[in-house]
């Protein structure tokens, strides 16, 4: 009864002011019918097959399109890069994420860098920035390539006690080393030995189960639980969360509790080591040169100003354990599944992985010569801009903006739009998905996987157009205040666990390759025919077994 009479409360809301709204230039924005009222376009953007309708308004309507939001009310889809460039970049501190997206986060991961907005983002995000400098991810080195190793030594083990060629879900193994990664680097913590399937931890697929739940009840989230969310005190709310007949609820309740527990036990056990000081520092992983001892440390230094309170700091350990391991390793899948379809692409990059390793005496590569690798870069490079983890994000008009654009669009009446006044409250989806694929900028082939691109110049019009990402004129890892604060990590980490696995291995089709589908979920997800479990299947076999796959 209190559910239905709070979706009520909202969708009233909503009506007056949809109501209350002025007339703005959105109305003159040619974009897709909408299938209901209710819901607008709602669905056919967020679901786990949405990838043909984003296709489609992209090549139907172009760069700047309108949406019918919940309620009749208007939406700006964009991946203009001058709009872009306004929205993340030159105008940035008028547009916020949205409510739910926030509301969200408090309650999944707390406090944190994705769960805060404004001033108390911007603090947070100073206080970790210098965290991710390149001088901390070439300390970091040797533990990329000592996890890594134990990855090798697992798949090694697997194929000497059984056939030559084996399937692996690769999904699986991405993301438990991403995990021991994050958790060794990252926050000087053991999650995973990294030995058998037996002995994976519970974390790797909670993180893989979030965001598919997440997705399910993404319009609850999104349209609903900003009001909710401050209904009352939490006990209360958890209260009626307990006694909703709601399997994704309660899904989403108990990872959050888990999360919280485990980075709890990470947090105190940090906290002491800190307290004994120098001598116990060195006894923990990572040897206090992880990211979690290092902010710790600078955080009791820094002014009071700038200090972050306990319940900040633990939460950025659930934050930035989901965010290094669910993107990259969903990266990572991605990157070895396109070299078991391309064995021309794997053996080119093998072959320059062998020609640098064999200067080096068995040792592993360091930080710069790793990065100078320029097939290995193209290829990365390549993988996150045809298929970058993410797919979309929203933002929210907080006063009225005027957003330029770089090609003019023509309005439902004729005229021609070389800007777009929006009035606040307007949500906006930024397509990554069609930044990244925009042929406009990266021409006929864009939709094409071609390593080789990045061993040319790019296209001038790529290079004028000044894409507002923070890597590689892709908006991957997004731009401005909000954009991915651990993209070095990420890089390094692809590149690491590449490097060592094509030393070793050989990648081919899995036989249920054809049956492999993609999910649009916040992260994109590999499943497998209609089983709904994130897995992703792949051939393996030793390179010094000359057999066929």
């Amino acid at each position: 009864m209190i559910v239905t009479l709070v979706v009520i409360a909202v969708l009233l809301l909503v009506l007056l002011r949809r109501f209350s709204r002025k007339k703005s230039d959105l109305e003159n924005i040619p974009g897709p019918v909408s299938p209901s009222w209710l819901t607008g376009n709602f669905q056919q953007l967020f679901n786990p097959y949405a990838w043909k309708f984003h296709e489609s308004i992209a090549k139907t309507y172009g760069s700047v399109v309108r949406l019918h939001g919940p309620i009749g009310t208007n939406g700006l889809y964009i991946f203009d890069s001058k709009a872009l460039q306004t929205v993340l970049l030159k105008n940035q501190d008028a547009f916020e994420e949205n409510d739910g997206f926030i509301a969200y986060n408090l309650l999944i991961f707390g406090n944190g860098l994705l769960g805060t907005v404004g001033q108390h983002h911007r603090k947070q995000r100073k206080m970790l920035n210098p965290v991710f400098s390149a001088a901390h991810m070439r300390d970091s080195i040797p533990t990329f390539f000592e996890v890594s190793h134990k990855l090798e030594n697992a798949l090694k083990n697997r194929l000497q006690n059984g056939p030559q060629i084996q399937e692996v879900d690769i999904l699986s193994w991405m993301g438990r080393t991403a995990l021991e990664l994050i958790g060794q680097a990252g926050l000087g913590y053991s999650f995973d030995p990294l030995t058998n399937e037996e002995c994976a931890h519970p974390y790797s697929k909670i993180i893989k189960e979030l965001l598919p739940t997440v997705m399910r009840v993404q319009f609850w989230i999104i349209n609903v639980l900003p009001v909710v969310s401050k209904i009352g005190s939490a006990r209360f709310r958890r209260f009626i969360v307990d006694l909703l007949p709601w399997k994704d609820v309660h899904h989403l309740r108990d990872m959050a509790d888990y999360m919280y527990s485990v980075g709890g036990e990470i947090f105190e056990s940090k906290k002491l080591a800190l307290e004994k000081g120098d001598e116990a520092i060195p006894q923990q992983i990572g040897r206090g040169k992880d990211l979690m001892s290092i902010l710790m440390k600078e955080n009791m230094k820094a002014s009071d100003e700038d200090r972050l309170e306990d319940g900040e700091v633990l939460s950025q350990i659930s934050t930035l354990t989901a965010a290094a391991m669910d993107t990259t390793s969903s990266a990572m899948a991605r990157l070895l599944q396109l070299l078991s379809r391309h064995p021309e692409v794997q053996e080119k990059l093998r072959q320059e992985l062998t020609e640098a390793k064999s200067q080096k005496d068995g040792q592993d590569f360091s930080y710069d010569e790793l990065v100078a690798l320029p097939y290995l870069d193209a290829v990365c490079r390549e993988t996150l801009r045809l298929y970058a983890p993410a797919s979309t994000i929203d933002r929210i008009a907080r006063q009225d903006v005027v957003i330029p654009l770089s090609k003019p669009v023509t309005g439902l009446d004729g005229t021609e739009m070389h800007e777009v006044a929006i009035p606040s409250g307007t949500v906006i989806i930024l397509s990554i998905f069609n930044a990244n694929r925009n042929p406009d900028l990266w021409g006929k082939d864009a939709d094409e996987w071609k390593p080789d691109r990045w061993l040319s110049p790019l296209p001038e019009a790529l290079l004028e157009a000044r894409i507002p990402g923070v890597y590689s004129h892709l908006m991957t890892f997004l731009g401005g205040g909000r954009s991915c604060i651990g993209f070095k990590f990420s890089q390094l980490e692809m590149k690491v666990i590449i490097s060592v696995l094509l030393e070793s291995f050989k990648f081919s089709p899995s036989a249920k390759d054809s049956e492999i589908l993609w999910q649009m979920n916040a992260v994109t997800t590999p499943i497998v025919g209609k089983d709904n479990y994130p897995q992703l299947p792949i051939g393996i076999s030793l390179v010094n077994e000359d057999k066929g796959i």
